[in-house]
């Protein structure tokens, strides 16, 4: 159904466009085309009906279809206005069998962050999960954060922003007197067994059309309004998906593509493991997403901890 759907907009969008001859062409009946015309209508698209037929006249500022329309990736979008995580409902809908889904909502009101920090997620930003089954080992799943915080980051700097990605999930801006904000957030899960993968959820949270004073948390934060001012946030969330759906095609090479816009590399940092505490100089990143740290001329591989960027000595 939400294929047909998306092929009576693209048609009405080409328009005028008869009830009848979209029913020939998409072999369903002309009360099926009327009901997908009616849901475009309750979604926010400003239909026209006339003597020549439907024509499309505005599309919604957000929202699932909205976001769907003309969307060069091939994600079906489920929105939700208010929802408690996206997260949860995209393991939902992995646990039930999808692929190439995404869970979109304009809020959050129990989003957590890594080490199940609580996320500020008010209305204005966009807060979504991509459902994935990539034919890929699990030791390859922390490469699906390195793409998303690539797409992420290449999204704001084309709407002027002059985002970084800070080791391992976090895009930052970096302010007067060197401060770092943080403008998203990346929080992959995964199950699977000892060789393959069933399902990746890559959550993305992302400080859009949000004023900084409504981001509480244990970091400053920034927004793109804060930033540059408002931008249209489907646009935006388009562009992320769509640099995310490039990327993924190739894991290895994302390694390369997010060395190109990190902040962590060359800087000293502390990095707080399982195992304890490092201090020293990242100075690479490798597949799928090791941190390479020099501690007193010795290279110290970390899969995964908190990075903290240190002021130089």
């Amino acid at each position: 159904m939400q294929e047909t759907r998306r092929r009576v907009l693209d048609a009405i969008a080409e328009g005028p466009a008869t009830g009848p001859a979209l029913a020939e062409e998409l072999d369903v009946s002309r009360a099926a085309v009327w009901k997908h015309v009616e849901a475009l209508r309750d979604a926010g698209f400003e239909i026209e009906s006339g003597d020549d037929g439907y024509v499309l006249e505005s599309v919604p500022e957000f929202g699932g279809p909205a976001v769907e329309y003309g969307l060069e990736a091939p994600f079906d979008v489920e929105y939700h206005g208010s929802i408690d995580s996206t997260n949860r409902r995209a393991r939902e809908l992995a646990g039930e069998g999808a692929e190439d889904a995404v869970v979109l909502a304009d809020e959050q009101t129990g989003g957590r962050g890594r080490l199940d920090r609580a996320w500020a997620s008010p209305s204005g930003g966009i807060w979504m999960s991509l459902v994935l089954r990539p034919d890929v080992p699990p030791a390859h799943a922390p490469a699906f954060t390195l793409a998303a915080a690539v797409a992420v980051t290449r999204a704001a700097r084309e709407a002027g922003v002059d985002a970084r990605i800070k080791w391992p999930n976090d895009v930052m801006v970096t302010g007067e007197g060197g401060t770092e904000r943080k403008l998203a957030g990346i929080l992959t899960e995964m199950e699977g067994e000892a060789d393959r993968v069933s399902w990746v959820v890559v959550g993305v949270g992302i400080n859009v059309n949000v004023d900084p004073g409504e981001l509480p948390g244990d970091a400053p934060a920034t927004s793109v309004r804060a930033e540059v001012g408002d931008v249209d946030r489907r646009a935006f969330a388009q562009r992320v998906l769509e640099e995310f759906d490039d990327l993924r095609g190739d894991l290895r090479g994302v390694v390369d593509a997010w060395r190109e816009n990190a902040s962590t590399l060359g800087k000293r940092v502390r990095v707080e493991t399982a195992d304890g505490v490092l201090d020293g100089e990242a100075v690479d990143v490798t597949f799928p997403g090791t941190l390479v740290v020099d501690v007193d001329g010795e290279r110290v591989s970390v899969a995964a901890g908190d990075c903290e960027h240190l002021r130089p000595a």
